[in-house]
């Protein structure tokens, strides 16, 4: 392989990277106009299949998504949710009433903490955090 200091590699290199970034924003997004570029170029790419990892332009996906999602990040913070709304939305998701969820405790206890008239103890979070394979973080306040 040629060396990245070879005069020629670096011209074709950034031939390529200039005609690649006319079309990608290939930098972290500063504006909503860069957003909305590169989710419309995201998207277009996925569509046409790119969203397979066997994909000639997989990588760049992954590239777009990282550059999409820390703009997200930055402009766009998902607001903190609760545990009770947490558990509420496993309780959805896997049909469970509050009877299914021993880890918690009795029915009664289970009603408590869904209202906020309870918090979860140390062994409650562990124990739902194992049960749905989740982070214990996802079950603190």
């Amino acid at each position: 392989m040629e060396a990245l200091t070879d005069r020629k590699v670096v011209e074709q290199i950034t031939t390529h990277y200039q005609a690649l970034s006319t079309l990608v924003p290939l930098h972290p997004l500063n504006d909503e106009a860069d957003y909305e570029r590169a989710v419309g170029i995201l998207n277009g790419l996925l569509d046409a299949g790119a969203a397979d990892e066997n994909h000639p332009l997989a990588t760049l996906v992954d590239t777009l998504g990282m550059l999409i999602s820390k703009y997200d990040d930055q402009h766009y913070p998902a607001p903190p949710v609760s545990p009770a709304a947490v558990i509420r939305s496993l309780m959805e998701q896997h049909q469970l009433t509050q009877r299914d969820l021993a880890e918690i405790g009795s029915q009664g206890v289970v009603s408590e903490v869904l209202s906020g008239k309870r918090e979860l103890n140390i062994r409650q979070v562990k124990a739902l955090a194992k049960r749905f394979d989740l982070p214990v973080g996802v079950f603190v306040g």
